[in-house]
């Protein structure tokens, strides 16, 4: 069985020993007072894990303990491996970032922007210009979620049963064709809005490759990186591993079980937003894909070029979230010198971050407050996993972010002469 071991000690790797314990204390102490069940973090440099701990439990009521080999639901994380699936088609040819969605999936020929008024006073007009394939993975395209309750089109899509982003009895096509009836909140290209575009790329997927999207990433992606455990369903021997998911009480006083995805048996709805689970090692293999420019252990997936795109801010114009962003939805601190590329955030202006980040560190995280990035000019990849959706905002990222940042010894200098 593929686990995620410690490969070098961190004073080898340029890690700081004392910081990476006070970052095992600081989340060890949100287990010990119910805040957290449990949770694995790993730091590695240059490719090799130089700090991996797990602490608590995958499921407190059975009383068993996280282990290295623990499956998670990663929700959102799922949008980076969509996004990599699109852009090993693009490099065979038979996709382009520019393509008008409507090639592949005729329902969004007759796209219409939101105008004025809510519900069935809502008013419309004709999109000028098509949804691309780059505004899908940019989040550009004008699509929203349910759950935001900021603009009248998310009221449309919670009146269409799209509260969890899937409509009820449908597979991924059947949703995707919802998606296609609802306004789009804004012209495509002209705003940044987080939404269930990860769901129609991945719907395009299918339709240019002709194979299930479970199907697409198994032989495309998993098996070439050798990720055992990544998948949309666990099998009989892989079950007793799945970690539990919990939230927050409605009162506020600790954590309490909550249903998770469905994923014991294939699920009818194949979620390229957020429908994946993986272990430690599953998630540190394709980091380290990333990490290498498309490369690992002699299989490249993708050109170094294609990487380079991917995880270059393709906002307009040099724009963060903040600025670009759909408000009130993403005018937030935390938005702030984080620009997008396809299927990732990234860094562009450290000075203006809410925690420590290097100039062009990339990555995502998931709803059950899950994270992973990778920090290019630092040679450094992170991953925090855990299974908790919280119900307000957490500190999670942002204290991660500085704990780790924490951790980096200065690299030493050359004395004057």
């Amino acid at each position: 069985m593929a686990q995620l071991r410690q490969e070098v000690e961190p004073e080898e790797a340029g890690l700081d020993a004392g910081a990476l314990d006070r970052l095992d204390r600081h989340f060890a102490r949100q287990v010990d007072e119910g805040r957290l069940p449990g949770f694995l973090v790993a730091v590695a440099r240059g490719g090799r894990v130089a700090h991996l701990t797990t602490y608590g439990h995958r499921d407190i009521a059975a009383g068993l303990p996280v282990t290295p080999d623990t499956l998670w639901r990663i929700y959102s994380m799922t949008k980076p491996v969509t996004a990599v699936a699109a852009l090993l088609l693009m490099e065979e040819g038979r996709l382009a970032l520019d393509d008008p969605v409507a090639r592949y999936l005729p329902e969004f020929a007759d796209a219409r922007v939101h105008v004025e008024g809510s519900g069935a006073e809502v008013r419309t007009r004709p999109a000028r210009g098509p949804i691309r394939i780059r505004h899908l993975m940019t989040h550009t395209a004008g699509l929203t979620f349910a759950f935001y309750h900021s603009h009248p089109v998310d009221a449309l899509y919670r009146d269409a049963g799209l509260h969890s982003s899937v409509a009820p009895g449908t597979d991924l096509a059947g949703t995707v064709e919802v998606y296609a009836r609802m306004p789009l909140q804004f012209e495509p290209g002209t705003q940044w809005n987080y939404s269930v575009a990860s769901n129609v790329l991945g719907r395009i997927v299918e339709v240019v490759s002709g194979r299930p999207l479970d199907a697409f990433f198994a032989e495309r992606i998993f098996r070439p990186l050798g990720m055992p455990d990544a998948g949309f369903q666990v099998t009989g021997e892989q079950a007793g591993r799945l970690a539990e998911l919990y939230g927050e009480r409605e009162d506020g006083d600790g954590i309490e079980p909550v249903p998770g995805l469905p994923l014991r048996g294939r699920p009818r709805f194949l979620s390229g937003s957020g429908g994946l689970v993986a272990s430690a090692y599953d998630i540190h293999r394709f980091m380290e894909m990333l990490r290498r420019r498309g490369e690992l252990d002699g299989v490249r997936l993708l050109a170094p070029r294609t990487v380079g795109l991917m995880t270059a801010n393709q906002l307009p114009g040099g724009a963060d979230l903040r600025s670009f962003g759909s408000r009130p939805a993403h005018d937030t601190p935390g938005n702030e010198g984080v620009g997008f590329g396809l299927g990732v955030s990234v860094v562009i202006d450290p000075s203006r971050t809410q925690a420590p980040s290097g100039l062009g560190t990339f990555g995502w995280s998931g709803v059950a407050t899950t994270t992973f990035w990778v920090d290019p000019g630092r040679d450094l990849t992170v991953q925090f996993l855990t299974q908790l959706r919280p119900r307000r905002s957490h500190t999670v990222y942002p204290d991660l972010k500085r704990l780790v940042h924490e951790t980096l010894v200065p690299r030493s200098r050359p004395a004057p002469r």
